[in-house]
């Protein structure tokens, strides 16, 4: 038999598979033992097991699952425009109508940030820690600074100049005539781009966040689980991203260091036009200095000046208090679970998320010019409430989002790509694909037609699913 793909092909393609559609606690009201800081910490899914038992049960939301240990940049951007988000190697889609807390993916673009006079004051006070009030004084002596340029320090704030200001490779070090060496800041400030790889530094670090700041115990985290959580990301390139130009794609670790010493590492996903917060951890020595300010402000302006375009903070729950600091990055914009677009977090969205935890505009308005009644998506309804998830078909839950059973027949499922002990052939050519029924959750076309549903054309048109290994 000739292969399905040659091999630059089957380099290019993401690799899912699928763990289905499954109840969740949830992790922002506390809901069911939730945890009160919403830290997402799944346990690896095993190919018996499906889901893992914390991620599972009666719980007050729904999402669907799968798991790729290698998903390309482009295909993890189209899911997260599909309201998809991953934690390390599991990747998940919330049902927003059926949660206590729905989770709205959010984006800004870089380039129309304005960032409010708190989130300005926060780089400005870490700056002047970081210089230290001798330097100040005495750069200002050695480098003083024209009329025309104290004029547009203090009128305009840019943001790029503001978070490159105390870098050690961008800080004046002009020679000191009193010492005759050259003038050093109060703190050796370093930010660098690191792959998303682990060390024991970066680990110890998570720890102490993690225990002092969330108030987990320590024996919650091993070094395989902290792997799993933050270093085991999207398909990463260039391979050394200080040796190349090249647009840097994939996962890595933002990690800044203050004399020497690792204080804190931001997570991201770097996507073909965005750059995606995933997680920050930080020395909670350093807690008063803001540090998610800090992070979001410099991703902010690196999205803006290595032209990603927009920067994503993640999920955005209006009903949850310490969600609403990522209102106050503007102009953010919310994206609508059922037609895929995109809308301003303010005016009617924001009026209706204070009156009603689940709105789709689109769907508010398709449902007003037919005559129908606005969803709320507060509760669930008697029936749906004793529907047992795991054996009805995910066509039948109706997923905001998800393509129903007719659109999936516009889908070529029979020649989607199944990765077999190394080898991909096309979904056709297992023994009785045709007869199967897509809407048996229960059969192998199913399941399959299940995951193309949720993921979507354009991702399934450039990955192959993995069912039997």
């Amino acid at each position: 038999m000739d292969p399905a793909v040659d091999a630059e092909r089957a380099r290019q393609l993401s690799l899912f598979r699928p763990l289905g559609y499954q109840r969740n606690s949830c992790g922002y009201c506390k809901s069911d033992n939730g945890s009160e800081f919403g830290v997402f910490q799944p346990t690896p899914p095993t190919l018996g097991g499906g889901i893992p038992a914390s991620l599972t049960g009666n719980h007050p939301g729904a999402s669907y699952y799968t798991s790729s240990v290698s998903v390309r940049p482009a295909h993890y951007e189209e899911l997260v425009n599909r309201g998809w988000r991953r934690s390390g190697t599991l990747y998940y889609k919330p049902n927003l109508q059926r949660s206590c807390c729905p989770h709205y993916t959010m984006r800004l673009e870089a380039s129309a940030f304005k960032p409010r006079r708190d989130q300005r004051k926060a780089v400005n006070r870490w700056n002047k820690f970081i210089l230290g009030p001798e330097y100040i004084r005495r750069a200002a002596y050695l480098c003083p600074k024209t009329r025309e340029e104290k004029k547009q320090r203090r009128d305009t704030f840019d943001l790029a100049d503001a978070v490159h200001q105390a870098e050690y490779d961008r800080v004046k070090r002009p020679i000191d005539p009193k010492t005759k060496k050259p003038l050093e800041p109060a703190h050796r400030f370093e930010v660098n781009l690191e792959g998303d790889s682990i060390s024991q530094a970066k680990f110890e670090l998570f720890l102490k966040y993690q225990t002092t700041v969330h108030k987990e115990d320590v024996s919650k985290w091993q070094t395989k689980d902290f792997k799993r959580f933050l270093c085991s990301g999207i398909t990463r390139s260039p391979a050394n991203a200080a040796r190349s130009d090249e647009q840097k794609l994939g996962s890595w670790h933002q990690c800044y260091r203050l004399d020497g010493k690792l204080i804190a590492v931001a997570v991201l996903d770097l996507m073909p036009h965005g750059v995606s917060s995933v997680y920050i951890f930080y020395d909670p020595a350093y807690e008063a200095w803001e540090f998610g300010k800090l992070s979001a402000m410099r991703e902010i302006a690196m999205a803006a000046e290595e032209k990603y375009q927009y920067y994503y903070m993640g999920y955005y729950i209006h009903s949850c208090q310490k969600m609403r600091y990522k209102g106050t990055f503007r102009p953010q914009y919310i994206l609508d679970p059922e037609s895929y677009t995109w809308h301003p977090l303010d005016g009617e969205l924001a009026q209706k998320l204070d009156k009603r935890s689940y709105v789709s505009l689109s769907g508010d308005r398709a449902r007003s010019s037919n005559g129908t009644t606005t969803t709320t998506g507060d509760t669930e309804t008697a029936a749906d409430a004793g529907i047992n998830d795991e054996e009805v078909s995910l066509f039948d839950v109706h997923m905001p989002g998800v393509l129903t059973l007719d659109e999936m027949r516009t889908i070529d499922l029979d020649n989607w790509l199944l990765l077999v002990h190394g080898t991909f052939v096309h979904m056709n050519d297992l023994r009785g694909w045709e007869s199967m029924p897509m809407n048996n959750p229960q059969s192998v076309k199913g399941i399959i037609a299940e995951l193309a549903a949720v993921l979507g054309p354009a991702v399934v048109e450039n990955s192959a699913v993995v069912l039997f290994d």
